[in-house]
């Protein structure tokens, strides 16, 4: 493998390529130049000390030690090389399968991992050595299967990581399958460390196949290694080490050299992005719902288990939003905003628990497919745009091939097909074609963000869900997020669900606002009433801890008072019963239910804050 020139200027980096090519110039050239004389017995030379004729001296049939090391450099180093990436390749996709597998697979792999660690990897290889037989063959054999175990646990460590992050939820969203996930997202992201433990195992398979043939279970007479080289000579150490010293040397330098080039190429792989695959056969396609919601959510529940017992963060929401519309989601951190818009997207952890009576989106009831219909149909029909854009993007990946993916996976475009759409894409976000060759850490913070946004709309979607889009940008860009979006939507028709806590930016972006507290939506109302005509107590509260240039800057913001809700004991009654200066004796017994004479606003408080009232501005 040869190293560009960045690579070569340290000195470490200098000498690993020169160990490497010498060793790979004696793999090749020695059995040519030495193996005639590594092979000729001399008996009037038998078991000669170091000479000018035989610098390491000769063997018991007077062949010259030195020429059968060098030509040794072959047979050793190829059965080691092979054994490493065996076990490399079977060990990784093992480790890494666990974050793309099922919860029950996700069990039975680990576990898997766990009992193949359980036993010593020397004890391994010797014992299938013994089982596959000597010879080379089957101590390459014993020693692959002896190394998946330790590259199973270092890729599943590493692929544990990447499981969590935003780009690989993006990806699911995509509907992209396993295989893809695997060889696109997770391993790219893993293969730096991956390579230098690869490189390091070479090393490692070198010595413990050296060992095999030291003890007559590796290379068999005629041939020969290292390692039945130094059984050889061993019996002379002490009269003539030199003749029993050289194959270990041999040994050590191959060693060294496999270690100084993990080094070297570890920093290399973040800069490769892997090859583009076959596209899968293309689904059936999903377009922006003609009649009827876009989405139409009823009851959602989430529960999730934690140590302390089961919490329920989103309890019986209900949504609906039409083609064309933007519907805000409002909230204090932790109110269930996010889970919600997860729960939908079906993104949630393998551990939460979802329920709904309804749960439709481009009119299919997504509880009644099957889970292979339900991705398609959500990878089609609905766009997720993150909070972060520099995790919701794949590092290691261009941002052509992030933009391409999800059209060669489900609309069976060709790969010079999809490049054009992506460019297209770019330009109507208002970002050149020439950042396709671009890497993510290469773009700003609002390039990123736009970058979002157009792989969503590769797929054409009915649904983009909008996670606080603009939390991470400054306030210049957030307006011009903003602003995009809402040219999206008069352009597709698609329906948009704004996530944030800024509540003064969806009174001024959306048309309608849901706000949530504890789980549960409180308040429903049209946009336009939000600044002066909140009914809700915590909505109230909201409202008025907004600042304006008008405010008086020597008073405090005004504030919720109090914490909220301790998720694991929920108390009965109004989830906002303890912080609502307007609380009643049957708030603390008795939940509100979301009513109202007005449909387009919709209050859960037995107390609302009297229109009048709320009318009038703080």
């Amino acid at each position: 493998m040869s190293l560009p020139r960045r690579y070569l200027r340290s000195p470490m980096a200098r000498a690993s390529a020169l160990m490497l090519a010498s060793l790979v110039l004696l793999a090749l050239a020695a059995p040519l130049v030495w193996g005639v004389a590594a092979d000729r017995p001399d008996p009037s030379a038998v078991l000669q000390g170091p000479s000018a004729a035989h610098p390491f001296g000769t063997d018991n049939l007077g062949r010259d030690v030195l020429a059968r090391v060098l030509t040794a450099t072959r047979p050793s180093l190829l059965p080691a090389l092979a054994a490493a990436l065996l076990g490399a390749t079977g060990g990784v996709l093992l480790g890494a399968a666990t974050a793309v597998v099922g919860r029950r697979s996700r069990r039975v792999l680990s576990a898997l991992i766990n009992l193949l660690l359980a036993f010593p990897a020397l004890l391994i290889a010797l014992f299938l050595a013994v089982v596959f037989g000597a010879g080379t063959a089957g101590a390459v054999l014993a020693l692959a299967v002896a190394g998946v175990p330790g590259f199973a646990r270092l890729a599943q460590t590493l692929a544990a990581a990447v499981a969590g992050t935003d780009h690989l939820a993006a990806a699911r969203v995509l509907g992209l399958r396993r295989h893809r996930l695997l060889w696109r997202h997770v391993l790219p992201n893993i293969a730096e460390p991956l390579l230098l433990a690869a490189t390091t195992a070479a090393g490692t398979a070198l010595v413990a196949l050296s060992g095999l043939s030291f003890l007559g279970l590796g290379v068999q007479p005629p041939g020969y290694d290292w390692g039945q080289l130094l059984n050889q000579g061993l019996d002379r150490i002490y009269a003539d080490p030199l003749p029993a010293l050289a194959p270990g040397l041999a040994i050590l330098y191959a060693a060294l050299t496999f270690q100084l080039l993990g080094e070297v190429l570890a920093g290399r792989v973040a800069h490769r992005g892997p090859a583009d695959r076959t596209p899968a056969p293309p689904p059936a396609p999903s377009g922006p719902a003609e009649d009827g919601p876009v989405l139409q959510v009823e009851d959602l529940c989430v529960d999730l288990p934690t140590p302390d017992g089961v919490i329920r963060p989103v309890r019986g929401v209900s949504l609906s939003l039409r083609p064309g519309e933007i519907v805000g989601l409002v909230g204090e951190s932790g109110s269930g905003k996010s889970l919600t818009a997860l729960a939908v997207a079906d993104l949630l952890p393998d551990r939460a628990r979802v329920s709904r009576r309804t749960m439709r989106l481009l009119g299919a009831d997504l509880a009644a497919v099957t889970p292979k219909e339900r991705d398609r149909h959500l990878a089609t029909g609905l766009a997720l745009v993150f909070q972060n854009p520099a995790s919701a993007l794949n590092p290691s990946l261009r941002i052509a091939t992030q933009l391409t993916e999800a059209v060669r996976a489900h609309r069976g475009a060709s790969r010079a097909e999809a490049a054009a759409q992506a460019a297209d894409a770019l330009r109507r976000v208002d970002l050149p074609p020439t950042l396709m060759r671009s890497r993510p850490h290469q773009l700003s913070g609002g390039q990123r963000q736009r970058v979002m946004i157009a792989s969503g709309l590769m797929v054409r979607p009915a649904l983009i869900i909008a996670d606080e889009p603009t939390t991470a940008l400054d306030v210049t860009v957030q307006r011009q997020i903003i602003r995009l979006l809402s040219e999206i939507r008069r352009e597709t028709s698609a329906a948009i669900l704004f996530i944030s806590h800024d509540i003064a930016l969806v009174g001024e972006f959306c048309e309608r606002v849901l706000v949530m507290y504890a789980g549960t939506v409180v308040e429903t109302l049209p946009a336009d009433r939000l600044a002066d005509a909140t009914r809700h107590p915590y909505t109230r509260a909201l409202v008025e801890s907004v600042p304006d240039l008008t405010a008086d800057r020597d008073r405090a913001l005004p504030t919720v008072e109090g914490p909220p809700p301790d998720p694991l004991a929920p108390a009965p009654g109004c989830p906002f019963e303890p912080r609502c200066p307007r609380r009643l004796d049957r708030c603390a017994e008795q939940t509100p239910p979301l009513d109202g004479p007005d449909p387009a606003h919709r209050v859960a408080c037995w107390n609302p804050v009297p229109v009048a009232v709320a009318a009038v501005p703080s």
